[in-house]
C-alpha cells in the first residue's frame, strides 16, 4: 500500500507534518518561538500536503521516525530534511556539543555510547569538570588506558567505529 492511499490525516507521518506547520506558523504554539519566531519556515512546495506526501514516499519514511532538519538553522525543505530517530534528533540540536579527538568528531552523547558510560557522566566531565580531549574517554581513576584506545584497553581504535 502506498503512503497516499489513505486520507492524509490517517497517514503515520501526518503528525510530523502538522507539528512542523504549527511550530512554524501558529504563533500560540508552545514551540513557535524556537521555530517560526526565529524565522524557520516550511518551503512553498510543502505548503501543499500532497507534495509533502510524495516526498515522504521518496525519502524513506518509516513509522517511528520524525522529521529532522539537517541544518538546524535552515528551513523545512526537501534538501534540508530527513527522517530520523529520536536519538539522531537529540544529536542534532543547536546546543549540541561536538568534540574532536585524534581527528574523529562526535557529539558528547556519541562519545559516551562509544566508551560505555552515561550521557550525564560525559556531560558532567565536559561541562562541570572541564575535562577535554582524550581524557573524556578515560576512567578518571585509571591511567593505564592510552590515547586512542577504548575504555576496556583493547586495541580497537575509535577511528574504527
Amino acid at each position: 500500500m502506498r503512503l497516499t492511499d489513505k486520507p492524509y490525516y490517517k497517514q503515520p507521518w501526518y503528525n510530523s507534518y502538522r507539528s512542523m506547520m504549527d511550530r512554524c506558523y501558529r504563533k500560540d504554539a508552545h514551540n513557535y518561538p524556537l521555530y517560526g519566531g526565529r524565522g524557520i519556515e516550511v518551503c512553498e512546495e510543502w505548503q501543499d500536503i500532497e507534495s509533502f506526501a510524495i516526498w515522504c514516499e521518496q525519502s524513506g519514511y518509516r513509522e517511528g521516525l520524525t522529521i529532522d532538519r539537517i541544518n538546524v538553522n535552515g528551513n523545512y525543505e526537501p534538501n534540508n530534511c530527513r527522517w530520523a530517530t529520536r536519538k539522531e534528533q537529540a544529536n542534532n540540536r543547536r546546543n549540541t556539543v561536538y568534540v574532536t579527538i585524534d581527528g574523529v568528531t562526535k557529539t558528547l552523547s556519541q562519545w559516551a555510547d562509544f566508551v560505555g558510560i552515561s550521557h550525564s557522566t560525559m556531560s558532567d566531565r565536559y561541562h562541570c569538570k572541564g575535562v577535554r580531549g582524550v581524557m573524556l574517554l578515560h576512567r578518571t581513576e585509571d591511567t593505564r588506558f592510552k590515547k586512542g584506545y577504548n575504555r576496556y584497553g583493547n586495541s580497537k581504535h575509535y577511528n574504527d567505529y
